[in-house]
């Protein structure tokens, strides 16, 4: 499934094209947009993969693997940047030990549930910023969540442009604003310098 939000880059074009492929046009915003093919999808296992993230070999086989665990109700995989920078591999080695820690994920990680399960959480919170980490934690109160070592390739892109310091410290400071309560459309506005 390939979810597109309003984009004019010809996403929907090329998605059309690829054999097996279903593109579905939506409202803009990433939990919208992954509501909608979490909607639209057949399958008992859900895995959202941001347009900008890749899975390694042998994912799907990864995550049927850890569901055949009846109290497995989700997971998430390890991440890299698409970048030789040792600062950004730096910065990888410190999210996944975090993610891994706390048990709260986020979308560049190919977060993945059990269809059931996300249903019964009413599935993302169809807020502007921190979805990710609103539903992994409460994936985290329904069962276990796996952290698969095997790493997804996710876009440097922001970090570069933006100073991966700088990007560090922004991601973390939203992180703390969110859990002491801002309200994510001004998260979104600090995140993206724009309105949701």
């Amino acid at each position: 499934m390939v979810v597109d939000g309003g984009s004019r880059d010809g996403t929907m074009e090329v998605a059309r094209k690829v054999p097996g492929v279903v593109a579905l046009a939506s409202a803009r915003g990433r939990a919208i947009q992954m509501n909608a093919g979490a909607r639209a999808a057949q399958g008992p296992i859900l895995l959202f993969l941001h347009a900008d993230t890749r899975l390694p070999d042998g994912a799907l086989e990864a995550v049927q693997g850890v569901l055949a665990d009846p109290a497995v109700v989700g997971g998430r995989f390890d991440v890299r940047f698409d970048s030789p920078r040792p600062v950004l591999s730096m910065i990888a080695f410190f999210m996944n030990l975090r993610s891994r820690r706390s048990g709260i994920s986020t979308g560049d990680q190919a977060i993945f549930v059990r269809r059931d399960v996300f249903e019964s959480l009413g599935g993302y919170a169809e807020i502007p910023l921190m979805e990710d980490v609103e539903l992994t934690r409460r994936l985290k109160r329904r069962g276990r969540v796996v952290a698969l070592r095997s790493r997804v390739t996710t876009a440097a892109r922001k970090w570069q442009q933006e100073g991966a310091l700088r990007t560090m410290v922004l991601m973390w400071a939203l992180r703390f604003l969110y859990m002491w309560g801002v309200a994510p459309a001004r998260l979104h506005r600090w995140y993206y310098h724009r309105d949701p």
